[in-house]
């Protein structure tokens, strides 16, 4: 006679509810037992702990060319001292060629007297020319750079945007807004004069949020309020 095919078992199921419970957190061993002494020492209640959210990473590309350098310095400086709100901050500083300088900001070396300087003389910021050159330093940004930025970070740009009539490069910026949580860019100039002369700031906004941000008291109420909690 033929035989019967075994039927193989399905895998068991995991028990309902598990992926639930995995999102809301593990058990606290110690803090159940201690919750089951009102009821015999039986653990009636588990007591989850609570998963701590993740904290956001802060990135700031800034121009550092003649026309916004003070503005940009101050900016660095700020959003160095709210460090310890974000897992990791990094800074970088270009005119048309962009560099790392997270390291020039280390606490007991950011003096805003000494910033610009030091900045500019250990950083490489300028190629063959030393004009703006925004195309140039946001596309070697997202070249170099680009695993800066992720789901959890925040992008800040200051600048004027203004190109020297040169390529914006705006396909950078779309794959840095397409990676990055937010990505806000800061614009000292005053919003009458964006789209003027070689600006590109009406082609930047329709990309990522711009705000206009001429003084300290607008950035730092700037900052306090775009910035992730």
């Amino acid at each position: 006679g033929c035989r019967e095919r075994r039927r193989r078992s399905p895998p068991p199921r995991p028990p309902p509810g598990r992926s639930r419970r995995t999102a809301r957190g593990t058990i606290d061993l110690r803090r159940t037992l201690r919750g089951s002494l009102s009821t015999g020492g039986v653990p009636m209640r588990p007591v989850l702990r609570r998963r701590r959210p993740a904290r956001p990473e802060l990135v700031l590309l800034c121009d550092v060319s003649g026309s916004v350098s003070g503005f940009s310095d101050f900016t660095m400086l700020l959003v160095q001292a709210l460090h310890d709100q974000f897992s990791k901050v990094r800074v970088f500083a270009f005119v048309n060629r962009i560099d790392e300088v997270t390291g020039l900001l280390e606490h007991g070396r950011a003096d805003p007297e000494g910033l610009g300087a030091r900045i500019r003389a250990e950083a490489t910021l300028t190629g063959w020319h030393g004009s703006s050159d925004y195309g140039m330093a946001l596309g070697e940004f997202a070249e170099r750079y680009g695993a800066a930025v992720g789901p959890r970070t925040t992008v800040f740009v200051l600048g004027d945007a203004r190109t020297n009539n040169l390529d914006p490069n705006l396909g950078a910026v779309r794959g840095i807004a397409r990676q990055a949580r937010r990505v806000y860019w800061l614009n000292p100039e005053q919003r009458s004069l964006w789209g003027t002369g070689d600006s590109a700031a009406p082609e930047y906004a329709a990309l990522v949020e711009m705000h206009e941000c001429r003084t300290a008291r607008q950035l730092s109420g700037l900052v306090a309020r775009l910035l992730p909690v």
